[in-house]
């Protein structure tokens, strides 16, 4: 029986590409992009599936190897200029303020960064988790957080605006 056939993979695709989507979607800023990262996530992962089924968080593998695919997109890209980016879709009324804000912000952020920033706030992951994921020490991950954090404060449309950032390093 091949992974295709598989029902437990068949379940883990089903179960988790949601949450995979939002991840890629924080870390790529596109959705395009986003559908083609969790693709090539879920290829890899059932190239992998019989090593690592019966793994405790199947999902932890799956997450990595996303996000090790948009940094290595990324890499590939850093020389490409892209004119404009894709509207994210439903943005109305009052929020388009902020969201353009932190499209902008998110966009100036390093891939590292904004990756790290991604397991953070999306994934709620803690330091230990992102440092593990990105493959780096726990105070590179704190590094990563810190400079995004002061990035997106030195971005942010005013002093006495409701956006703030929160930092999960002190949870």
């Amino acid at each position: 029986m091949g992974t295709l056939d598989d029902p437990d993979f068949e379940s883990f695709v089903l179960a988790e590409t949601p949450r995979l989507l939002r991840l890629a979607r924080a870390v790529s800023r596109s959705h395009h992009d986003a559908w083609d990262l969790v693709q090539e996530t879920l290829a890899r992962v059932g190239l992998r599936w019989n090593a690592i089924r019966n793994r405790d968080d199947p999902f932890a593998y799956a997450r990595r190897t996303l996000i090790n695919l948009n940094l290595n997109r990324t890499r590939r890209l850093r020389r490409e200029y892209l004119m404009a980016s894709p509207p994210w879709p439903g943005r109305s009324g009052d929020d388009d303020v902020y969201v353009e804000w932190l499209e902008d912000a998110v966009a100036r952020l390093s891939p590292k960064q904004r990756a790290a920033v991604s397991l953070a706030y999306v994934e709620d992951l803690p330091i230990s988790d992102i440092a593990h994921i990105l493959g780096c020490s726990q105070s590179t991950a704190k590094t990563h957080l810190y400079r995004a954090r002061e990035s997106l404060r030195a971005a942010a449309p005013s002093r006495h605006s409701p956006i703030a950032v929160a930092d999960p390093a002190k949870d």
